[in-house]
């Protein structure tokens, strides 16, 4: 800030002070000036200097005390934390096992009723039987087919878990939806997701930073194989999804890529699906009502819903 007026019949400039330079010119504030002027005019006295001393240690004191026991507290609480953790590892083992086993069990006794089903049918019926389990997903496919592989980007990993963290490297749901209906458009007749057979209802969402596939986890990184005709790759390449995808790992180190298999082998889908299916309501002879309409119209009665359809068992989009 500058004043320009003249002063003492001559024109010269003259800068106020301001903020700065008065901060740096007078660093105290004149409170600790006019204290340290109170107490050179009347010092305390040697029992207050002594009072404040005291205060003064037993205040240290009790802030150490209670260092202290908090200190001891922790330090004998943490093998008390350390046995439960262990006990909470050790008993997430032991139902991961326990399921591991009765998946196979579960296994096992399938084949077994499969095997019985086939021998009280006749050939044509159980062949029949078998094309329509591949069809839904509830029968073991073999053939060739495509395996598009996604990954979270190297640096998005947490260095303690290995898992993917937060943040746009990372894999999402909506990608394997992505990629999933890509396949479904490009001709896919069977499609997994790290072993996990998808049908016509099946899910892939997320819960917290887990993507589940049927309310089973699956971790990365992202395994998709696909059973279909020659071209499907060459069609799926070609999609939006892939695009989208392959801009996403340009962008932000994702690892995406896809590439054609021989002899791929899908499993049945874990869980049996229930069968849903409608029949027409059986015809009624027709009420006439003040409400009816006149004679020679007809009504036709509108189907509920938007009438759209999904081609695949999964949607969304990054």
């Amino acid at each position: 800030m500058t004043d320009n007026s003249p002063r003492g019949g001559r024109g010269e400039r003259v800068y106020a002070p301001d903020f700065l330079t008065e901060l740096f010119q007078n660093p105290l504030d004149q409170g600790y000036a006019d204290a340290a002027q109170r107490r050179r005019v009347d010092p305390p006295s040697p029992a207050r200097v002594r009072s404040g001393r005291v205060v003064s240690a037993v205040v240290l004191l009790a802030l150490g005390f209670l260092f202290a026991v908090a200190y001891r507290q922790t330090v004998a609480e943490e093998p008390d934390r350390s046995q439960a953790r262990s006990g909470l590892v050790s008993q997430i083992r032991e139902r991961q096992e326990e399921t591991d086993r009765l998946t196979r069990r579960a296994e096992q006794l399938r084949e077994d009723v499969a095997r019985q089903r086939d021998a009280a049918l006749t050939r044509s019926a159980a062949a029949r039987l078998r094309d329509l389990e591949a069809m839904t997903g509830l029968g073991r496919v073999r053939g060739d087919g495509v395996v598009v592989q996604l990954a979270d980007a190297s640096g998005n990993q947490d260095a303690v878990t290995g898992a993917g963290g937060p943040g746009p490297g990372r894999v999402l749901y909506r990608d394997l939806q992505l990629v999933a209906n890509a396949l479904w458009a490009a001709g896919a007749e069977a499609i997994a997701v790290n072993d996990q057979r998808l049908t016509s209802t099946s899910t892939i969402r997320s819960a917290g930073e887990a993507i589940l596939v049927d309310f089973r986890p699956v971790t990365g990184p992202y395994r998709v194989s696909a059973i279909g005709p020659d071209g499907m790759r060459r069609r799926f390449e070609a999609s939006t999804a892939a695009a989208l995808l392959r801009r996403v790992a340009d962008q932000t180190g994702l690892s995406f890529g896809s590439r054609e298999a021989e002899d791929l082998t899908l499993p049945e889908a874990a869980t049996d699906s229930q069968l849903r299916y409608a029949s027409p309501p059986p015809p009624e002879s027709p009420q006439p009502s003040p409400s009816s309409p006149a004679a020679g119209s007809s009504s036709v009665p509108r189907p509920s819903g938007s009438g759209t359809s999904s081609p695949s068992p999964s949607g969304g989009g990054r």
